[in-house]
C-alpha cells in the first residue's frame, strides 16, 4: 500500500449525470456519490483528470467546485488491532493473535469475529471467572450457545473434556477454528441445543439471554450431574428474578453482577 493517494471531488451545479458520466470514461477507479459531490481517490496522480474537469466545466458553461488533495493512506488493519485489546480474568489472559501472551496465565487467544464471545463483555468475563474458580481437571462440560467457544475453550484449557452445541452453524464452526488456533480439542459438538443430547455432565454453562434460558432451564437442569454444576449468565438485572424462578431447585452457589449483567452458579443436589 502506496503512502499517500489522492483525492479529486467535484460538485457542478447542474448537468450531474454528464460529469458522471465523463469520470466514468476517464478512469476505472472507484467513483463515491455522496449529496451532488463525486469523488475519486488514487495511488496514481488525478490531475489530468482534474483538467480535464475543469475544461469540461468550461465548455458546458457550468460552474463545478473541485477541490484536489493528496492524503496519508491509514493501514486500517493495524488500526483496528490497536483498537482490540486482551482482557485479564482471574488466572485466564483473553488476547487477540497478534498480541504476545502473558507468563503465568491461562492463555486464550480469540480473534474478534461474526459469533459472540471475546472476553470484553460482561457476560463473558463473569463466565470465566465463574469457571476459574469452579470448574475443576477433567470435568465433563457443556457449553450451551457457544458462539466463538471462548467458555468452552477456558473448560478445555483446565483439562476438561468439553462438548459445545449452537443453534448457528457458523459458531460451530468459529468454534473448531478457535479451538484450533488455542491447541486444545473438544470431544462432540452439534447443531441445537441440549434437547438433542442424553449425557449428564458435571458442569453445563450456557451464556445466551434471559428469555432463553427461561425457555429451556428444564432441559438445562437434566443435563446436570448429580452434584453438578450450571453456570447461566446473559441476564439483564431487571430480569433476574425471573430467571431464579426457574432454577429454584437448584442451589445457588454464587451470583456475579457486573454493571447491568448477571451470572449465577448453580448445584444440583438432586436428580432430575
Amino acid at each position: 500500500m502506496s503512502k499517500y493517494y489522492f483525492e479529486l471531488a467535484l460538485k457542478p451545479d447542474n448537468h450531474y449525470e454528464l460529469f458522471l458520466d465523463l469520470l466514468e470514461s476517464l478512469t476505472t477507479d472507484a467513483i463515491e456519490e455522496n449529496e451532488g459531490t463525486l469523488i475519486v481517490r488514487s495511488e496514481e496522480e488525478l490531475e489530468d483528470i482534474k483538467f480535464g474537469i475543469e475544461e469540461f466545466s468550461k465548455a458546458l458553461n457550468t460552474n463545478c467546485n473541485i477541490s484536489y488533495d493528496k492524503k496519508e493512506n491509514i493501514d486500517w488493519i493495524k488500526e483496528y488491532q490497536k483498537s482490540v485489546k486482551s482482557v485479564e480474568v482471574g488466572n485466564f489472559f483473553i488476547r487477540p493473535s497478534w498480541e504476545e501472551e502473558k507468563e503465568n496465565k491461562i492463555d486464550i487467544i480469540i480473534d474478534p469475529a461474526l459469533s459472540f464471545g471475546s472476553g470484553h463483555h460482561e457476560t463473558t468475563s463473569s463466565c470465566i471467572e465463574a469457571i476459574d474458580e469452579f470448574v475443576k481437571e477433567k470435568q465433563t462440560v457443556l457449553d450451551v450457545g457457544t458462539g466463538s467457544g471462548i467458555l468452552a475453550i477456558a473448560a478445555a484449557k483446565k483439562g476438561c473434556v468439553v462438548d459445545i452445541c449452537d443453534t448457528d452453524e457458523v459458531c460451530i464452526v468459529d468454534t473448531k477454528s478457535n479451538f484450533e488456533l488455542n491447541g486444545v480439542t473438544f470431544n462432540d459438538s452439534w447443531v441445537g441445543s441440549t434437547n438433542k443430547t442424553t449425557k449428564k455432565y458435571d458442569v453445563v454453562i450456557a451464556n445466551i439471554v434471559a428469555d432463553v434460558l427461561v425457555m429451556i432451564s428444564n432441559d438445562l437442569k437434566k443435563c446436570l450431574n448429580e452434584n453438578g454444576l450450571l453456570i447461566i449468565s446473559g441476564i439483564l438485572d431487571k430480569h433476574i428474578n425471573r430467571v431464579l424462578s426457574k432454577f429454584k431447585d437448584l442451589e445457588q452457589v454464587k451470583l456475579i453482577h457486573k454493571n447491568e449483567w448477571v451470572t449465577v452458579v448453580f448445584k444440583n443436589n438432586k436428580e432430575f
